[in-house]
């Protein structure tokens, strides 16, 4: 695997920096990271606004003249598949400045080490997801602790604040704490125009109560996280909405109907429904959890 991924990076000419990088992040007992990480034709969604993830963990691009923004990374190994989408596009590489995660896990954090390395970019993070990207493992209060893969340590990790926005060129990215899936998880909004008018995009984490086998969300600081998140999310005004895991929001079947329809990817109730959906999965697994006692 480690000869594979340099390799793959020779075309970024990071060699001689991925051999002086620290040890790779092995990804643990991930059944479904092959299908993931299948290749998926980058897309512009609107304006400025790029989907240039894989077939099953989203990356987005945001571009401006004076520079871009990368948010998510998805897994190690999506790294080059990453890149070549952004390529493919026709952007350069080292022309993305800023790059944003949604949550910290593996399979959407794992590949912002070398994505940093490849484009010299900054990186920024709430408080609690800065330190374990620092780090590149995450903490025991997250409910994936016992089953959650190490991330390969990502430098030079400026912390933010709920609510703080972000430039760069004409973009401005707003941060907003949506925690609960892991403690640091982050919604991002911006708008987005083209000739047709301006949207207002939201990247919304996952609000899924995602734990190892033994964690009990009950009575934990998770529940009042995820609950204020969402009600953030449904709060939120949101034209066109991305999630980390593209099926969640039916990102690519709405890409799909703008072949006949190209409004379909806007949807003006699209965040609240995710949010209403991720407050009925949370309350299942809380009566779930209620009757195991």
């Amino acid at each position: 695997m480690h000869i594979l991924l340099l390799l793959l990076l020779l075309p970024w000419g990071l060699h001689a920096q991925a051999r002086a990088s620290a040890p790779l992040a092995v990804t643990r007992n991930c059944s479904m990271c092959a299908t993931w990480n299948l290749p998926h034709a980058p897309v512009t969604l609107h304006g400025n606004t790029h989907y240039v993830g894989t077939n099953g963990l989203s990356a987005i691009l945001i571009t401006s003249p004076a520079g871009h923004i990368l948010i998510d990374g998805a897994l190690r190994e999506s790294a080059p598949l990453i890149a070549a989408s952004i390529r493919g596009l026709g952007f350069r590489l080292e022309d993305v400045k800023l790059i944003l995660n949604t949550h910290v896990h593996y399979d959407h954090a794992g590949g912002i080490g070398l994505l940093q390395r490849a484009t010299g970019a900054r990186v920024a993070a709430l408080g609690p997801a800065a330190r374990v990207l620092r780090s590149g493992v995450v903490g025991r209060d997250d409910p994936q602790f016992e089953i959650a893969s190490p991330i390969d340590p990502v430098a030079r990790v400026r912390e933010i604040k709920d609510r703080d926005t972000l430039q760069v060129g004409n973009i401005t990215v707003t941060a907003h704490r949506t925690a609960g899936h892991t403690p640091g998880g982050t919604t991002w909004t911006w708008q987005s125009c083209d000739s047709a008018g301006c949207r207002d995009m939201v990247y919304a984490d996952s609000q899924t109560p995602v734990s190892s086998d033994n964690y009990r969300f009950t009575g934990t600081m998770a529940v009042r996280d995820f609950q204020e998140g969402q009600a953030r999310i449904e709060s939120l005004s949101c034209d066109i909405l991305m999630t980390p895991h593209p099926e969640a929001s039916g990102l690519f079947e709405r890409v799909a109907a703008m072949a006949t329809n190209p409004g379909a990817l806007v949807d003006r109730e699209a965040c609240k429904r995710y949010a209403a959906a991720g407050r009925e999965r949370l309350a299942a697994r809380l009566a779930a959890e209620v009757a195991k006692r």
